[in-house]
């Protein structure tokens, strides 16, 4: 595996060298932007809608809007002084119960692993959260951004988990339909427990799951190649009124 960032878990007085590593590996189905009528691909163009022509790239800046379409205008010099300074430290600036790492927190998981010069450091660090129940909080730099971060043990290392920053989280209270609850009757609690338990599992199996759009969308690109016509119907799911509650969960109990 491949490291995208290397440094070092900086805490205390004690440094450890680390490399960083993606955790996922996306693979999603690469769409392309067509032309209906022709079947050609769509181009994006840098275009001055005060000018109407389009823009060559040298002469392209950044800016802000600071209201009634006015603009304040970095030069590169501004952002290259504003841009966090590279950085090759995780500092670790607390410790917190892993418990308090919620899943709103959650931006990204990457793997943390030790350098061999640091290895017996970084199993220490490791050892010390899984007996405290303790997660490491701290900031690092990577590809021109500053990130917030926590880590925590993970199989046989360490994960390092980037956070959302609270000015960026948004707050569930004006959620549409969550003001006013409705009253629940007990019949039909009795019976939504009774369907998780039949649904429950003992542990989770992930590998169980898969993405079944991406795999559609190739099966159907395979049986276009082959010269099969498929028609691909939408099937949109009704939701259940009030009225029909109790007979859906009575239902799913017995199917």
């Amino acid at each position: 595996m491949k490291a995208i960032w290397s440094g070092s878990l900086s805490f205390g007085l004690v440094n450890i060298p680390v490399k960083l590593y993606s955790a996922v590996n996306p693979r999603p189905v690469s769409f392309k932007l067509i032309h209906e009528k022709d079947n050609s691909p769509i181009e994006y163009k840098r275009w001055c809608v005060e000018g109407k022509h389009e823009v060559p790239w040298n002469e392209v800046v950044k800016g802000v809007n600071i209201g009634e379409g006015s603009f304040y205008v970095f030069s590169k010099r501004e952002l290259a002084g504003l841009r966090p300074k590279r950085s090759e430290v995780i500092e670790v600036h607390e410790f917190v119960s892993s418990d308090l790492i919620g899943p709103i927190l959650v931006d990204g998981n990457y793997y943390l692993g030790p350098e061999r010069a640091g290895q017996k450091a970084f199993f220490l660090l490791r050892e010390v959260l899984i007996k405290e129940g303790r997660a490491a909080i701290g900031s690092f730099v990577m590809r021109d951004r500053e990130y917030l971060c926590a880590i925590q043990p993970y199989g046989p290392g360490l994960l390092l988990t980037t956070m959302n920053y609270d000015e960026e989280m948004r707050s569930n209270e004006e959620v549409e339909g969550l003001a006013e609850p409705p009253s629940l009757k007990k019949d039909e609690l009795e019976l939504a427990k009774e369907l998780v338990k039949k649904l429950s599992k003992p542990r989770l199996d992930i590998s169980r799951f898969h993405d079944t759009y991406v795999s559609s969308i190739k099966e159907l690109l395979k049986e276009r190649e082959e010269g099969h016509v498929v028609q691909v119907k939408e099937e949109v799911p009704q939701a259940t009124s009030e009225e029909n509650l109790l007979d859906a969960l009575k239902a799913s109990l017995e199917g």
